[in-house]
C-alpha cells in the first residue's frame, strides 16, 4: 500500500472525530462527557482485543497502560474539561496546537528533523482553524486553557510514543489499538463515576449514537490512526488533525443549518491547504526514497498492510 493511500486512510480518523459533536448533541444524553468517553473507549477496546485474540505480554502490559492513558484515558477527560470551561472555538484552537507538540517531541525522541515547512504547516493550519471556529465573544478561562493544552500535549506524547515503541513482533495494529482503548477506558471509568455518578438511562437514540461512537468513531478510527502512525512519520500523521474541526464545521453547516461566513470559508481553505501541504514529501524525503528501498522495523514489517491486519482478525 503506497504512501498516498495510507495517508488517505489515516485521514478518515480525524474526519470521523469531527462528527463527535453532532452525534453527542443529537443522540446522546446531555452533560455526560466522561460516561461518553468510557462508552467510546472500553467496549471498542474489548471488541478489538476479542477480534485479534491477542493479549499483551511482558513489558507490553505497562506500555499499553501508558499509551492508553496518554491517547485516551487522560486525553478524553482533559479535552472535555476544556470544552466545558471554554467556548468550543477556543477549545478547538488549543487542540489544533497538537502538531506543534508532536514536532518537538518527534525531534527529541524519534530523531525526526523539525523542518521549517512542517512547523509552518502546523502554524498555518492552526491559524486557519481559528478563523473557522473563533468568535468575537470567545472568553478565556485559565483552567480550561491549561486543560486544553495538556490534552493536546497528552495526545501528542501518545502519538510519538506509539511510533517509538512500535508493535510487538508478529502483532498487528488491531490488537495494539484494542489494548490502548481498553486501558484508556479503564482509566476513565472511575473518574466518570466520581464526577458524574451513576450511568444515565439510555433510549434508542442513545444506543444508536453509542454504537456509532464505539464502532466507527473510536474502534475503526483509532485503528486507522495507530496503523498510520506505524507507516508514516509522527508529524505527518498529526498534521491530519485539523481535519477534525473542519469536518465538524461542515457537518454543522450541512446537518444543523449553521451558517458559514466568508471568513470561515477562507479559514477552511487555509487550514485544508496547510494540511495537504504538510503531507507533501520534502526534497530530502524524495531523495531518500530514490536511493533506499522501503524498509520496515520488526514491529512494522511483520504486518504492514490492511488486508493482512483484517485477515488476522478473522483467525
Amino acid at each position: 500500500m503506497n504512501r498516498v493511500t495510507t495517508t488517505l486512510l489515516t485521514a478518515l480518523a480525524p474526519i470521523s472525530w469531527g462528527s463527535t459533536y453532532f452525534v453527542a448533541s443529537e443522540l446522546l444524553p446531555a452533560d455526560r462527557p466522561l460516561f461518553t468517553g468510557a462508552m467510546r473507549a472500553l467496549p471498542a477496546g474489548l471488541l478489538l482485543v476479542a477480534l485479534s485474540r491477542v493479549l499483551p505480554k511482558g513489558a507490553w502490559w505497562w506500555k499499553s497502560a501508558v499509551l492508553g492513558t496518554l491517547n485516551i484515558g487522560a486525553f478524553f477527560p482533559l479535552l472535555f474539561l476544556s470544552a466545558y470551561r471554554l467556548p468550543g472555538g477556543v477549545a478547538a484552537v488549543l487542540g489544533s496546537a497538537g502538531p506543534l507538540f508532536v514536532v518537538g517531541l518527534a525531534a527529541l525522541l524519534l530523531g525526526e528533523r523539525a523542518r521549517l515547512r512542517t512547523v509552518l504547516a502546523a502554524v498555518v493550519a492552526a491559524f486557519g482553524v481559528s478563523m473557522v471556529v473563533l468568535t468575537a465573544e470567545a472568553k478565556l478561562d485559565l483552567v480550561g486553557v491549561i486543560a486544553g493544552l495538556v490534552s493536546s500535549a497528552s495526545m501528542g506524547a501518545g502519538t510519538v510514543m506509539t511510533k517509538r515503541w512500535g508493535r510487538p513482533e508478529g502483532v498487528g495494529p488491531l490488537a495494539v489499538t484494542g489494548w490502548q482503548l481498553t486501558a484508556g477506558g479503564l482509566v476513565i471509568i472511575p473518574i466518570a463515576a466520581l464526577v458524574e455518578g451513576a450511568p444515565p438511562a439510555l433510549d434508542g437514540k442513545a444506543f444508536l449514537g453509542y454504537g456509532y461512537m464505539m464502532l466507527i468513531n473510536t474502534g475503526a478510527a483509532y485503528f486507522l490512526w495507530f496503523r498510520g502512525i506505524g507507516q508514516l512519520t509522527a508529524t505527518s500523521v498529526t498534521l491530519l488533525g485539523p481535519l477534525s474541526p473542519l469536518t465538524a464545521a461542515v457537518i454543522g453547516w450541512a446537518a444543523l443549518g449553521q451558517a458559514l461566513t466568508p471568513v470561515q470559508l477562507v479559514g477552511m481553505t487555509i487550514a485544508f491547504g496547510a494540511t495537504v501541504f504538510g503531507q507533501l514529501p520534502g526534497r530530502a524525503a524524495k531523495a531518500e526514497a530514490q536511493v533506499q528501498a522501503p524498509s520496515f522495523s520488526k514491529a512494522e514489517g511483520t504486518d504492514h498492510n490492511l488486508s493482512m491486519d483484517l485477515g488476522k482478525a478473522k483467525v
